[in-house]
């Protein structure tokens, strides 16, 4: 701190330069908060008190394949089974192909003992289950599409040859997929199909979450040597498994902040490099007044760290601060349900930031540092 206002004059010498280098910094920083952010997101989807206690149950060899409806009640006599439902990804679209959302037709009798953790007015669950044509909407959706209860909503088929005419009569809040999900039912779907016999997934919720292991194994055991085997996972594994079809999105994201964190010490190493040419007389006077090649090393990285830092929190806070403010699951139509830049994200970009200071610093501080005084004020003079 004896030397704190040497180094800031210092870094403020050329504001121009100083700007547009800690702008550049905070800007690649915003960039590297939201990637890791994003990968955060991606592997570790949101969990709930009820979602640990969901298995999902789809066929072994692919998830775009469908299960019988004869599978249903064996799987609901296996013990430790508290409650069941079968659901189908619909697909369909809404007014526009670009309106995207999830869509599911689903099983209603045990539709709201499997999904505890949603929220809803109890007059409004109860007009949902006997309304063969009515659905059952996220706060979230709802409020992308305005709609309000007993609005009408027509959804053309594009999966399958059945275009479902649905009046919303319920709107939940909560649920692991933070009220991003349309559901309507799915006896209306199997007869608009003209009794299709099938379904895509089941959903389990188990009696503790002692059991969810057990379940997984008792319900794939049932049909080991069936001709439509299956693969039962909690819900979190079968979220991470859909997310796995998008690639190896892990190294994609690490290479790009890799990239960007390289582009970022060579901005920050030519702006310390020109700042500490521009001083060499200086640093000549100083070793003169007694500085110590040790000490000028550590007030010349002082600057480049506190440069590099300054960007790194913009950056880093401003995304912090953007993200809570957005609602992304409306965004980007329910495929990223939340951006929470956390302390521990915060903490790694600090470090990172640090580390372009040191790296920027290094090579032309030492030399400076080491170079001797009269050299210095010779090659000045």
């Amino acid at each position: 701190m004896k030397y704190f206002w040497l180094i800031y004059k210092n870094v403020w010498r050329n504001r121009r330069r100083t700007l547009l280098t800690i702008t550049s910094i905070a800007v690649s920083l915003f960039l590297v908060t939201t990637l890791l952010t994003l990968l955060n997101e991606l592997e570790n989807p949101v969990e709930t008190p009820a979602s640990a206690l969901r298995l999902i149950t789809r066929h072994k060899v692919s998830l775009f394949n469908s299960l019988p409806i004869s599978y249903r009640q064996k799987i609901a006599n296996v013990e430790g089974v508290e409650a069941l439902m079968g659901s189908m990804w619909f697909g369909g679209v809404y007014k526009d192909p670009s309106n995207f959302f999830a869509q599911f037709a689903a099983d209603t009798e045990q539709f709201f003992e499997v999904n505890a953790d949603m929220i809803l007015p109890a007059d409004q669950k109860e007009a949902f289950l006997k309304d063969r044509t009515g659905c059952l909407v996220g706060r979230s959706l709802a409020k992308r599409f305005g709609w309000n209860i007993g609005d009408k909503i027509h959804l053309k088929g594009a999966l399958f040859q059945f275009d479902p005419e649905l009046t919303v009569r319920a709107i939940y809040d909560g649920g692991s997929d933070l009220g991003t999900t349309l559901f309507f039912h799915w006896e209306y779907f199997n007869e608009g199909l003209n009794n299709a016999g099938f379904t895509g997934t089941y959903t389990i919720r188990a009696r503790s979450a002692e059991e969810v292991p057990r379940i997984a194994e008792r319900v794939d055991a049932l049909f080991q040597n069936a001709p439509v085997p299956t693969k039962t996972e909690t819900e979190r594994a079968f979220i991470l498994g859909f997310m796995s079809l998008l690639g190896n999105v892990q190294f994609l994201i690490t290479s790009i902040c890799s990239a960007v964190i390289f582009a970022i010490v060579l901005v920050a190493a030519n702006t310390m490099a020109m700042s500490i040419r521009e001083r060499v007389r200086e640093i000549g006077v100083l070793k003169t007044l007694g500085f110590h090649s040790d000490r000028l090393l550590v007030l010349l990285v002082s600057e480049s760290l506190l440069l590099a830092l300054c960007g790194t929190w913009l950056g880093s806070l401003g995304a912090r601060a953007l993200y809570s403010h957005l609602d992304m699951a409306t965004l980007t139509s329910g495929f990223i349900l939340r951006l929470n830049v956390n302390p521990r994200i915060l903490l790694i970009c600090t470090g990172i930031g640090f580390g372009v200071g040191l790296l920027a610093a290094g090579v032309p501080a030492w030399r400076a540092s080491r170079s001797p005084a009269v050299e210095a004020l010779r090659r000045v003079a």
